[in-house]
């Protein structure tokens, strides 16, 4: 696998978002902005689109960028509108409120499957041959190139696409269904960070600890696709990605803790749980995938937290519907916000799901305000391709968890 190297793409945005950041601000002093029309291709319950400060010159309702050419360096050009998204597979949820996307580019989307594959198998032993099947209908090549498709390379979409992979693998092997516990979770989980945040120790002691991270696929996994990410990200880019991580790690240990507990969280806790338990590393890193750099001063701002973490919330209870029945049918009980708030507020099924549609919803428009206020008041070329990227990783996340028919059905409440 080639060194993704450094991005083709310069710094600032695209001429036409370039020009959006210079009016942003003019534009919202007008006042609110009507409400979209509801896309053509969208059934008539989806809304169109955001309203509020700063969504006049902030369109959510996003047309996919147009890639650069793998290897060719120059601007993004400005896209043509759209095609309708494809109906050829799943279908959402009645009520969700989401932008609908075009499929993503098949040549690019099977090129990046290839080469997940070949480095899962080849590189890092991640799974044995009985869940290959598994692997393949998971269809992380597809998801990855429909969240990123401003990244300039297939190398620069692959820094997200094994990122991905490897915290499934941490998943599934530590905490879910192929092997995982909350019993002993803390510890497997500490030995596994060190394989992205290294431990600086003696040299008595250092060997003991290189070798424990090929011990088992999940270490062996986050180890490489860190190693590939931090050749492409800047040292700020790459502490970012390993706070994440850790806010990751503690959501896994709360929800691991109330199962050893039998503890069945208030809803609200359970929204704390899943600001951490949630996709927030995977929006965060949507600049290094892009190819350029957000300050570390601007990401740091609390405004740009609060645009990152609804949107690691909202898309997290994407998944917690999408992914309703087939944890129902798993043993036990598997904590999502249906069921909390079908034990916590005495609801039946149906309406706990529906109420779980509506909480969504307003995370998204949560996300969309405060995405737009941003860029309102900080119009910087890198602040605002920053928030289109995290709003297209947004899209493409509803898009992967609506067509991946292997793993979801919904449920029967309508």
């Amino acid at each position: 696998m080639p060194d993704p190297g450094s991005s083709p793409l310069p710094t600032g945005l695209p001429a036409p978002a370039a020009r959006l950041g210079a009016d942003v601000l003019a534009r919202a002093l007008a006042g609110p902005a009507a409400e979209a029309p509801a896309p053509e291709a969208a059934p008539r319950w989806i809304p169109g689109g955001p309203s509020g400060l700063g969504t006049a010159s902030v369109s959510f309702a996003r047309p996919a960028p147009v890639p650069v050419p793998d290897g060719e360096p120059g601007p993004l050009t400005e896209p043509e509108p759209p095609a309708a998204p494809s109906a050829a597979e799943g279908r959402p949820i009645p009520g969700l409120y989401f932008h609908p996307i075009p499929d993503p580019d098949p040549a690019r989307v099977d090129e990046v499957s290839r080469r997940i594959k070949d480095w899962a198998v080849d590189e890092v032993q991640l799974y044995p041959e009985e869940w290959e099947g598994q692997f393949d209908g998971f269809s992380v090549g597809r998801y990855m190139v429909a969240c990123h498709p401003d990244a300039p390379t297939v190398d620069h979409v692959m820094l997200a696409t094994r990122l991905m992979v490897a915290e499934n693998a941490v998943d599934d092997c530590y905490c879910e269904d192929h092997g995982g516990s909350p019993i002993g979770l803390g510890g497997r989980l500490l030995m596994a960070h060190t394989a992205l945040d290294p431990l600086h120790t003696t040299p008595e002691y250092a060997p003991g600890w290189a070798e424990s991270l090929g011990s088992d696929a999940p270490r062996r996994a986050y180890r490489s696709a860190m190693e590939y990410f931090v050749r492409a990200a800047s040292p700020s880019q790459a502490d970012r990605f390993r706070h994440d991580m850790a806010r990751l790690h503690m959501g896994y240990l709360a929800e691991a803790a109330w199962a050893e507990t039998g503890h069945m969280p208030e809803v609200w806790e359970y929204l704390a749980m899943r600001q951490f338990n949630n996709f927030r590393p995977c929006p965060t890193i949507t600049d290094t995938v892009g190819g350029y750099e957000l300050p570390a001063d601007l990401h740091a701002r609390p405004e740009t937290q609060r645009v990152i973490a609804l949107a690691g919330n909202a898309t997290t209870i994407v998944n917690d519907l999408y992914s309703y029945t087939k944890e129902l049918a798993s043993p036990g009980t598997h904590l999502n916000l249906p069921v909390v708030l079908a034990e916590r507020e005495k609801l039946s099924e149906r309406d706990a799901y529906l109420k779980a549609v509506e909480v969504h919803n307003d995370l998204m428009h949560a996300f969309e305000a405060a995405a737009a206020e941003l860029a309102a008041t900080c119009p910087v070329p890198t602040m605002l391709r920053f928030l289109k990227g995290v709003a297209t990783w947004v899209d493409g996340n509803h898009y992967w968890h609506q067509t991946n028919t292997f793993r979801y059905s919904l449920p029967d409440f309508w």
